[in-house]
């Protein structure tokens, strides 16, 4: 193990502890170097063309869940894998969007590593399209797990719109 690594390894531990959100953040990780390791052996064309936006967007996605991370770890300290507990349910949900996020980027690389394969592909389908639609979800998820930190508004549905009154003057 290098200096940075064992460094890394240091502020990982007391930014993000060793327990569930620690975990999260992780697997979040792998999934996204999974991802960068299979784009990088896409051959030079249109569909590398397409997915390199994509690669980006994840990336700019990891900051996020580590802070989501580091957030949920300062208020709800966890060094086991249970997650803590919560009156309202907030950090269970929020693990669970975190984990979605997770298995979502893990479902890019897979999705992506078809592509590469030349996956059952009617003719003319775009090859893009399913990396696409798997990036939208973990862009989603870490959405999910931001709106569930301390501290922001938890959303609301939508109040059903009533029918308006009837004139009866008429």
């Amino acid at each position: 193990m290098g200096l940075t690594t064992f460094l890394q390894a240091r502020r990982d531990a007391a930014e993000l502890g060793e327990g569930v959100w620690r975990r999260a953040h992780d697997r979040f990780r792998r999934g996204l170097d999974r991802f960068h390791q299979i784009l990088e052996r896409l051959p030079e064309g249109e569909v590398l063309e397409q997915t390199i936006p994509l690669a980006n967007e994840l990336a700019d996605l990891l900051p996020r869940v580590r802070a989501v991370a580091a957030a949920a770890q300062a208020a709800a300290p966890s060094s086991s894998t249970d997650v803590p507990a919560s009156r309202d349910g907030r950090w269970s949900e929020l693990h669970r969007a975190l984990s979605k996020a997770g298995n979502a980027v893990a479902q890019c690389a897979e999705a992506l590593a078809m592509m590469r394969c030349g996956g059952a592909c009617a003719s003319g389908c775009a090859k893009a399209d399913a990396v696409s639609r798997r990036v939208a979800a973990v862009v989603e998820q870490v959405a999910a797990a931001e709106a569930l930190l301390p501290g922001r508004e938890q959303p609301q549905p939508a109040a059903p719109a009533l029918p308006a009154p009837a004139d009866s003057a008429a």
